[in-house]
């Protein structure tokens, strides 16, 4: 069973991914394909994140931990940051920019981050703020009851609605320039609305390691008439964490959750039965896809015309590439693509078992 739910953890991880390139995804399409991707495909790795989220008891543990999640996200952030800047700043010279002003006024925005940096960092924002999450978590529940750590979560969520109102009804601009008149570095705000779905998968663990039929089948019926009720124009949901849209009180939690249940649970299902070994590969690569697929087309998109599956292939199979390049020829290249482990004291594992 262990291994079953590892599998279907791993497929629905390499699936979400697989979304976030499609996500990006700069072109005209019929179909509002990104606007649906975006009702869940965020959540759901904050959600996943909660599942196998580890309590603390100790000082000590928690300054483990916490380092350990430091090296995992931190660390992979600092040198992709690097790589593509890098990266950027010698195409930049090329071009022929050799203003000074520019080259400082960009990476004072780099130093920020979260939802000030766009283009090829359009997906930085996730890590800083699942660090922000993973380290407010830690401490709620090293320090506070259930019954305080889920006042604080719902806390949170009443918080996060409140910024985002008044980000879209006070501030001046659309839901791009309201959400960053918000001055906060690396989309720390974010955590308050992240920290509610990463509570969700982790207070409700049993229930999402075995999804039933039953709701399974109620969440795809509450996914179908959303669908519905958005394409005949009954409403017009909208989800966007990175810039603090935050739609509805309600429906923030309802179609998330929902879609996420149908996912997950139609995954758990399918991994019993079919091996989806290429959805666990994307998953093995994700970190490398998740930061440079958009930055992959930006260097390809002048030179070659593509569509969409053009445009995905590429933000999956380049990635990938430098992933595999990375873990085997660069030394620590493990570690820079978020593959640090701790070391085990001696005789932890005989304590385990």
């Amino acid at each position: 069973m262990a291994k079953q739910r590892l599998t279907w953890v791993d497929v629905t991880k390499g699936f979400l991914m697989i979304l976030v390139v499609i996500g990006h995804y700069p072109g005209e399409l019929d179909f509002p394909l990104s606007k649906y991707i975006y009702w869940f495909h965020m959540p759901a790795f904050f959600l996943l994140s909660g599942l196998f989220f580890k309590e603390v008891k100790t000082r000590a543990e928690a300054g483990q931990s916490i380092k350990k999640r430091f090296m995992q996200l931190i660390v992979p952030y600092l040198f992709f940051l690097v790589l593509i800047t890098a990266m950027r700043y010698g195409m930049e010279l090329g071009y022929g920019n050799t203003d000074l002003q520019w080259y400082l006024n960009d990476l004072w925005t780099l130093v920020v981050g979260g939802r000030f940096v766009r283009g090829a960092y359009g997906v930085f924002w996730f890590v800083t703020a699942l660090f922000a999450v993973f380290m407010l978590f830690t401490f709620m529940t090293k320090y506070f009851s259930r019954k305080v750590q889920i006042g604080l979560v719902a806390l949170s969520y009443v918080v996060a609605h409140t910024e985002s109102l008044f980000a879209q009804r006070v501030l001046d601009g659309g839901v791009v320039e309201s959400a960053q008149q918000i001055p906060l570095p690396w989309n720390v705000d974010v955590a308050l609305m992240a920290l509610v779905y990463f509570a969700i998968g982790y207070y409700f663990k049993t229930f999402w390691m075995e999804i039933s039929g039953k709701w399974l089948g109620t969440a795809a019926a509450t996914v179908a008439a959303c669908l519905a009720f958005d394409a005949t124009g009954l409403f017009d949901y909208h989800l966007s964490m990175k810039f603090l849209r935050y739609d509805h009180f309600f429906l923030d939690l309802i179609i998330p959750i929902s879609c996420t249940i149908v996912v997950i649970g139609l995954f758990q299902r399918a991994a019993k039965r079919i091996p989806l070994k290429w959805l666990q590969f994307v998953e093995k690569h994700s970190i490398s896809i998740m930061y440079l697929h958009i930055f992959a087309d930006i260097v390809l998109n002048d030179f070659f015309n593509y569509g969409l599956i053009g445009f995905t292939a590429i933000g999956l199979v380049l990635p990938i590439v430098v992933s595999v390049a990375l873990e085997k020829f660069v030394p620590y290249g493990k570690i820079l693509l978020g593959g640090f482990r701790p070391r085990k004291k001696p005789g932890s594992a005989a304590m385990v078992r």
